[in-house]
């Protein structure tokens, strides 16, 4: 009861005169609205109300519909990029130079030497494939191992329907006497065309007798039938392919195509190499690489000389030993004190072109790439090549990139929020979006493939993969480097970084030394490095790059919101007025009616659930309550009975009782005796 009258004297102060109906609510909200309409429609006519009830109920659509517009505008959080121009100076990028070629042919040819012996077998066979012209018959027999691992297969495509897979090694007699032809037979083994033919398996006859083991001797062996030699390039249709199989005589297989077979030939040495130096220890691939001190031939830092000591080393799957000059990790970044190149980094590098591994690295020059201190440089993405003989001139514009975190863009200032693992924090670096593309593909592998890749660091407790351990590992690398799913895994996982710095870079090249400066230049540089007196340089192995800013003047490039809550306030409140001819008390006018209509529904609430409990009352008690009398004397007789009145016959029914008036309570009330009149004091006497 006390919560009912608190709530009608509530209402009673928000509103006075509404009444206590939805109806009277609403009229009252009509009347007293600054909002345009309402009023019209309740002190126009008929006709005229009906009008203004329809552009009311029109014109508040439209205001709800733009308001939903621009707050679905708001919360896409868009951002728009501006472009500033400032001068200030700028520290140094850190540079990173590598050898196109990871180790020296002479210090690995001993890993290598059965893996250039099949290759150079198998170019033979391809190139020459007539019949008796091989020069292997005097040549030790070839181990075939490491052939039958990773093998590369002839695809004859001369029915195109039916395309048959023919081994480079294949015997015209396979083991068990069956005849193979250069034709649509194949003998029965583990190997699948792409049509319904099967090729040769993996157990082949060497001439008419095989060698223990899996060593076969390749004495009059041929390939695929030979082409005739008028032969055009659009008649030859047989194609060079690496057979890829989950594990060895596996019918699950797959076969890479190249259109050239000089991309075949260096991807399946590459797969091949990569087997094999995955077993190096770190510290011996280090030692087989290219040193800095034979690699750096001389270093200019503006005025200030320099030489390989202020180079940092770190190791490189791909280009072996790199060096990183103000890599800022031991000691603070250089400033350039002024743009040109005369205030840049000038550098004397020898590459050694003639101690190259001819299957593996077919390009010569010098790998370089400019990034920021304590980043990992990734090379193969964001380096360029200088090449041997030439003077490199590289003029260096900063970028420097502000985005904008959540929500307005997905990045990340440290991937200390990124879900995948920063195989590359080991060098101590900063997270970048290339760290952790790896490290998400590593990490995959190590769990599909059970070991990882040569090129990428290892989480702990994996081992990298080889032919011996993991025969299938090529097969399974093929299939998730292709694999679209795995890829979107980690490209959804990956953040960009909020503040990232990009060096654009321009590039000259020019012939040096020239032919005229050619011998005393090669003259000193010899000594220098060797102490002699001999030229042992030569215009294949020297590079000279500079490396400067061409200007002082810096790019930011930053991102904010395109929708502010000022912008979006101020377009609510445009539409509103536009349509409405609203402002903001119209709005709380609107709320102050939503407000009541909750008191009023809390009041009925209440009123019915009064009733509703009245009813139940009435319902447990249905006789008529006891009177006055009954009620005293079942105070003072305890043997008192109430008799029932239903319990009587019908005839027997004794007539009511009259009812008793209650007492005057206050004649019962004691009066004290100060109070008392004369009329009792003499009644006392």
């Amino acid at each position: 009861m006390n919560l009912k009258k608190y709530f009608v004297r509530a209402l009673h102060r928000l509103q006075k005169g509404p009444g206590y109906t939805y109806k009277e609510l609403l009229v009252w909200y009509c009347d007293n609205t600054n909002t345009h309409g309402p009023k019209r429609i309740i002190k126009e006519g008929p006709k005229k109300k009906l009008i203004w009830f329809f552009l009311t109920l029109l014109f508040a659509s439209l205001v709800f519909w733009q308001w939903g517009i621009l707050i679905n505008t708001y919360l896409s959080y868009n951002v728009t990029s501006s472009l500033s121009i400032g001068f200030k100076t700028m520290k140094f990028p850190a540079v990173t130079v590598c050898n196109a070629n990871p180790f020296k042919y002479s210090e690995v040819k001993h890993l290598l030497k059965e893996l250039d012996r099949l290759i150079e077998a198998a170019l033979e066979r391809i190139l020459q494939p007539a019949l008796g012209n091989s020069s292997e018959n005097a040549s030790p027999p070839l181990d075939l191992r490491l052939w039958h691992q990773i093998p590369l297969v002839l695809i004859d495509e001369h029915d195109k329907d039916n395309p048959v897979i023919l081994d480079i090694f294949e015997s015209n007699q396979a083991a068990g006497g069956n005849q193979t032809t250069a034709g649509n037979q194949t003998a029965a083994g583990n190997q699948t065309a792409a049509g319904d033919q099967t090729a040769a398996g993996n157990e082949t006859a060497a001439g008419d007798q095989t060698a223990a083991g899996d060593q076969t001797s390749v004495g009059n062996q041929t390939a695929a039938p030979p082409a005739p030699a008028n032969t055009t390039s659009e008649e030859k249709k047989y194609k060079l392919a690496v057979k890829l199989c989950s594990h060895q005589g596996s019918d699950n297989c797959t076969y890479r195509n190249f259109t050239s077979a000089a991309q075949a030939v260096t991807e399946w040495y590459i797969l091949q190499s990569t087997s094999i130096l995955s077993k190096v220890p770190l510290q011996e691939r280090i030692r087989m690489g290219y040193q800095a001190e034979d690699m750096i031939l001389a270093c200019l830092y503006g005025a200030e000389p320099c030489n390989y000591k202020n180079f940092t080393q770190i190791y490189h799957p791909d280009h072996g030993n790199c060096y990183i000059f103000n890599w800022g990790m031991d000691e603070e970044a250089l400033n350039s004190s002024n743009p040109g190149a005369e205030f840049g980094l000038k550098l004397i590098l020898d590459i050694s072109q003639q101690d190259y591994i001819p299957y593996l690295s077919s390009a010569a020059g010098a790998r370089l790439m400019l990034h920021q201190q304590k980043s990992f440089p990734f090379l193969k993405d964001q380096g360029i090549y200088a090449m041997a003989g030439t003077e490199t001139s590289i003029g260096v514009l900063v970028d420097e990139l502000e985005r904008m975190g959540y929500p307005y863009s997905d990045c990340t200032n440290n991937g200390s929020d990124v879900p995948v693992k920063n195989l590359y924090s080991q060098y101590n670096t900063s997270y970048s979006i290339q760290a952790c593309l790896r490290s998400c593909f590593q990490n995959h592998m190590t769990e599909i493939c059970g070991c990882g890749h040569y090129m990428f660091p290892l989480p702990e407790g994996v081992n990298y993969c080889n032919n011996e351990d993991n025969p299938g590992w090529a097969y399974c690398y093929s299939s998730l480097r292709s694999s679209i799913t795995h890829r979107q895994i980690c490209i959804d996982s990956c953040k960009e970084t909020c503040n990232d710095t990009q060096y654009k870079m321009t590039i000259s090249m020019a012939d040096w030394p020239s032919e005229a400066s050619e011998d005393w230049i090669f003259h000193i540089l010899s000594y220098e490095r060797d102490m002699s007196t001999n030229v042992t340089l030569d215009r294949n192995g020297i590079i000279k790059l500079n490396i400067y800013f061409q200007e002082y003047n810096y790019r930011t490039i930053s991102e904010s919101a395109a929708t502010t809550i000022v912008w979006l306030l101020s377009s609510l409140g445009g539409q509103f007025g536009f349509w409405m001819g609203g402002s903001v008390l119209c709005l709380i006018e609107f709320g102050e009616i939503i407000i009541d209509s909750l008191w009023i529904t809390v009041i009925n609430v209440i009123s019915w659930c009064k009733g509703l409990k009245q009813k139940r009352a009435q319902a447990r008690y249905p006789d008529a309550p006891p009177t006055v009398s009954e009620l005293v004397e079942a105070h003072t007789n305890l043997g008192f009975q109430h008799e029932d009145a239903g319990a009587l016959p019908r005839d027997e029914a004794l007539p009511p009782e009259p009812g008793t008036p209650p007492p005057n309570y206050d004649s019962l009330r004691v009066q004290p005796l100060d109070v008392l009149g004369p009329d009792s004091d003499a009644e006392t006497e």
